[in-house]
């Protein structure tokens, strides 16, 4: 090869390299998604553009998309959270056996999720009720007696259609949603709740695996206690889509897990990007979302799960600013 020919594939070497991040970082700044892993030569693999849906609401990071209508008066009623675990798939092994009908029903050792999140608001001063009996979703009237409602690891089809109804009005009427975990693999077909995550659903996810955290944004209520960066083991969600519009809290350093970040069903993972938590406003209420919260263990408090203590103070923070309790989605 002569110089001259050496010199010429170098150059478009090189400005393959400055389009391609040029390309990702207008995608960044105009709210789009340029989704791609690098592959060996440094050229996307993954997917390049996931679309910019519209939902026909208000979503972002902007406090003009929240409605504070004066449905939650904390002051005299106190702080409440609604925790919705129903399962019409797959079903975590961390939620325990199914849960009977109605409001608060007898919880086994197992529910471990449950269980935890009920010590949780005792410990911090909230009531939290819990529930796998989606008729106890079905009026906007239920649920604004929370001030947040929490999805953990629900699956599928979940919701009928006066729940769907009930909590898309609550939403509006400035209702908190935390959504942790399977809440991604939930409400596939219905673009709405789609939104609500952020743009976002399960697609796949890699082994089980240790990784690092980072916390991207300690300025957040949910993170600002957090160290910048913290092991846990997690099965790691890739997305299709991936969250736009949102502010993102944390992500996975794709690059300390050692067994790969290639899921099940072929996703080539996020590349240096892989959000596992962030936050918007949404439709008039408040979003806080992670897809971290496999394991039963990261609920542990011996020290013997590392990460634990710092998943249970990430999504108590996220629980405490989706009810109004502490400063939302705040970047400052």
């Amino acid at each position: 090869m002569t110089s001259t020919a050496r010199t010429t594939r170098t150059t478009v070497s090189v400005l393959a390299a400055v389009s391609a991040t040029l390309l990702i970082a207008l995608a960044a700044f105009f709210g789009l998604q340029y989704q791609a892993a690098a592959g060996g030569d440094g050229r996307p693999t993954g997917a390049q553009e996931l679309g910019d849906p519209d939902y026909g609401v208000c979503r972002g990071t902007s406090a003009r998309c929240y409605h504070d209508w004066g449905n939650f008066s904390p002051a005299a009623d106190g702080y409440r959270v609604l925790l919705y675990t129903r399962t019409a798939g797959p079903r975590h092994a961390n939620l325990g056996p199914t849960l009977g009908a109605g409001l608060n029903p007898t919880l086994a050792d197992t529910n471990v999720v449950q269980n935890a999140l009920v010590k949780m608001g005792t410990k911090n001063g909230f009531t939290v009720d819990w529930t796998e009996d989606v008729t106890q979703l079905s009026s906007p009237a239920r649920l604004f007696r929370y001030n947040a409602v929490v999805f953990y690891s629900t699956s599928r089809d979940t919701l009928d259609d006066a729940a769907q109804t009930s909590l898309r009005q609550y939403i509006r009427g400035g209702g908190g949603f935390v959504g942790i975990h399977n809440a991604f693999g939930t409400e596939y077909n219905w673009p709405w709740y789609e939104g609500l995550l952020g743009r976002a659903n399960f697609y796949d996810h890699g082994p089980n695996q240790r990784g690092t955290v980072i916390v991207q944004d300690r300025h957040d209520s949910s993170t600002s206690d957090l160290p910048t960066r913290w092991d846990f083991t997690d099965e790691w969600y890739n997305l299709v889509p991936a969250p736009s519009k949102v502010r993102v809290l944390a992500s996975v350093d794709a690059s300390t897990l050692a067994e790969g970040v290639t899921g099940n069903q072929g996703h080539p993972g996020h590349g240096r990007h892989h959000p596992v938590a962030w936050c918007q406003y949404y439709d008039g209420g408040r979003a806080w979302l992670t897809t971290l919260g496999h394991d039963a263990k990261a609920f542990s408090t011996d020290g013997s799960f590392p990460g634990a203590e710092q998943f249970q103070n990430l999504i108590l923070g996220g629980i405490e600013s989706a009810m109004g309790r502490a400063p939302f989605c705040r970047a400052s």
